[in-house]
């Protein structure tokens, strides 16, 4: 039960911390628009595929739980 507190600590702070960045435009210029996010504007009509972003997300998901996996 202990290891489970501290993991739900550990995520409400990092939830946090990305509602604060968030918040704050911190990424605002670049998250959104890397190459490989795909923008199909036709008339009044926006599609918009962030490919290249959520690569990226995943990417960073996964180095963090492997470090958080791997210090047990």
């Amino acid at each position: 039960m202990h290891d489970l507190g501290r993991f739900l600590v550990a995520l409400g702070l990092a939830i946090a911390a990305a509602g604060i960045a968030v918040w704050s435009g911190v990424g605002r210029s670049w998250l959104g628009r890397l190459p490989g996010d795909i923008h199909i504007r036709r008339g009044n009509t926006d599609v918009y595929f962030p490919v290249a972003t959520c690569v990226l997300a995943s990417l960073v998901l996964t180095l963090l739980l492997w470090l958080l996996r791997s210090r047990r």
